[in-house]
């Protein structure tokens, strides 16, 4: 962000410079006193007297049922998304219908397991997405917040998805 500030008001005192005629507007310039490198210094030293630790790296962290599934929860809407828009745009610039597709895989002959485990495959993350989306609406409404709540119902929304897409795998 400071160098963001430090490098607008570099422009808008090049641009006061070439155009000095416009008087009062052109006065008001911003001189940044540090460079990023010593803002940076200062930062690092001022922690290091307070006593205050880098940011470890995410390798060191324990995964944790939430992160876990706020990750899963990202995952599986940008795949969904991304799956929708791809069936939705082939399927408008491919010739023929629907129907003609459906018949061209039925044609394929695949088993019953290998089947199913393609409807799992679309079936889980929709149920997921949709499960972890309405406990994200309880917590928007506040509820559920103190950690056995939340950990409830992770583990609540991971069963409840998997029996859920299960179930419609099996339709």
């Amino acid at each position: 962000m400071a160098l963001l500030g430090r490098s607008l008001s570099r422009s808008h005192q090049l641009w006061a410079i070439a155009h000095p005629s416009l008087g009062s507007c052109a006065s008001s310039r911003v001189m940044m006193a540090t460079s990023a490198q010593e803002e940076q210094q200062r930062y690092l030293e001022k922690n290091s007297s307070l006593n205050r630790p880098l940011s470890p790296h995410l390798t060191i962290y324990k995964p944790q049922l939430t992160s876990m599934l706020s990750i899963t929860h990202r995952g599986t809407g940008i795949a969904l998304t991304g799956m929708l828009y791809t069936f939705g745009l082939t399927m408008s610039v491919l010739p023929g219908d629907y129907a003609t597709y459906l018949a061209m895989v039925q044609s394929w002959s695949m088993g019953p397991s290998l089947i199913s485990l393609s409807k799992l495959a679309i079936a889980w993350p929709v149920s997921f997405h949709v499960l972890n989306g309405m406990r994200h609406l309880f917590w928007d409404m506040g509820y559920g917040f103190d950690i056995k709540k939340l950990y409830t119902s992770g583990w609540t929304v991971l069963a409840l998805s998997l029996i859920s897409g299960i179930a419609i795998a099996a339709i």
